[in-house]
């Protein structure tokens, strides 16, 4: 099945994609890093800030190219939304990256690990996936794809049901609980960038059903 809408005549958006998909899975591999080797913590923060910087560019690149072009692959509403969705995944991020420094969180939950490996996961079939998205040929590996991050989302879900369960457990003074809100905080934060993946798959699904 070709998408016969779809117009390669301007592959500057794929390009852009593809190029804000890896910045994303750059940015969470950073976010791994920090999580698990818990070392040196405010360089490592900043190399995700840093990733964060050039999302941001990324974006307006895209904002940018969208205003100057008369021919597009496909809506101008689902460029916004897609656009709008990748760049809000690594603010996510960036954010539980910085609050780990802001509020000197001195031994993350390690959970909050396995969490950014989930989104890293997610992040590496995005990655893989986006710049196809012009190619009707590979409807069937982009779905399947998209099924992959749903799966992962879930299991994301998992581990942050199970934190919320005993998050509070033996936490009886007012330092142990405020240690523990903010653990909390960060931890949906990582589990928003992994609902963000799903919502970027959903989008890709819905370009291809329009543009079926």
């Amino acid at each position: 099945m070709v998408l016969s809408k779809f117009m390669p005549h301007n592959p500057k958006f794929a390009a852009k994609f593809a190029e804000a998909a890896q910045n994303a899975h750059a940015t969470a591999q950073a976010l791994v890093d920090l999580l698990e080797n818990y070392t040196d913590v405010e360089r490592k923060v900043q190399r995700v800030l840093d990733f964060e910087h050039e999302g941001d560019r990324i974006t307006s690149e895209v904002t940018n190219l969208l205003a100057e072009s008369f021919i597009v692959p496909f809506d101008r509403e689902d460029i916004l939304a897609l656009n709008a969705e990748l760049d809000d995944l690594v603010d996510d991020m960036e954010e539980a990256a910085s609050k780990l420094s802001l509020y000197r969180i001195e031994r993350p939950l390690p959970q909050m690990a396995q969490l950014a490996r989930v989104v890293e996961q997610q992040c590496a079939l995005l990655a893989q996936g986006m710049p196809l998205i012009e190619d009707g040929r590979m409807v069937d590996e982009l779905r399947q794809l998209s099924q992959k991050i749903r799966a992962l989302e879930d299991e994301g879900d998992r581990i942050s049901d199970e934190v919320a369960r005993h998050l509070y457990d033996g936490v009886t003074e007012v330092p142990q609980m405020i240690v523990a809100m903010r653990s909390g905080e960060i931890l949906n934060l990582i589990e928003n960038a992994s609902d963000q993946a799903q919502r970027i798959a959903r989008t890709v699904e819905s370009i291809l059903l329009k543009n079926a």
